[in-house]
């Protein structure tokens, strides 16, 4: 048995919401939507993990998601622009990493990154 994909399920009452900062913002794109249930992701070929974390790193919260991203600082800007709450950097990581933690519409830590 392989397992092919992991995915994050959120509840919410406002899919629309959900479109605002994962499809908009992040620019990911709807995979499906039933009305009930909407999925966000890429074509692109992707790694499934999952981390397991006593803290985030650098003495912060563990995040809800990390999403990788190819360029940090315009994920940071747009944001900022969309009015999200940046709750921690963006900062360069001594493990490689720069990235910054962003609250979405409902209440999950996002940890946003890209590999130095």
């Amino acid at each position: 048995m392989k397992v092919r994909r992991v995915l994050a399920n959120i509840a919410t009452d406002d899919i629309a919401a959900a479109k605002r900062f994962y499809g908009d913002v992040l620019g990911l794109d709807i995979l499906m939507d039933h009305g009930w249930i909407a999925t966000w992701g890429s074509q692109e070929k992707m790694t499934v993990q999952v981390s397991f974390a006593v803290e985030g790193g650098s003495g912060t919260p563990v995040p809800d998601l990390s999403i990788e991203v190819d360029d940090v600082d315009e994920a940071f800007t747009d944001m900022k622009a969309a009015g999200f709450g940046i709750e921690y950097g963006p900062a360069d990581e001594p493990w490689g990493v720069r990235r910054f933690y962003v609250r979405d519409p409902f209440g999950r830590l996002v940890n946003i990154l890209s590999h130095r």
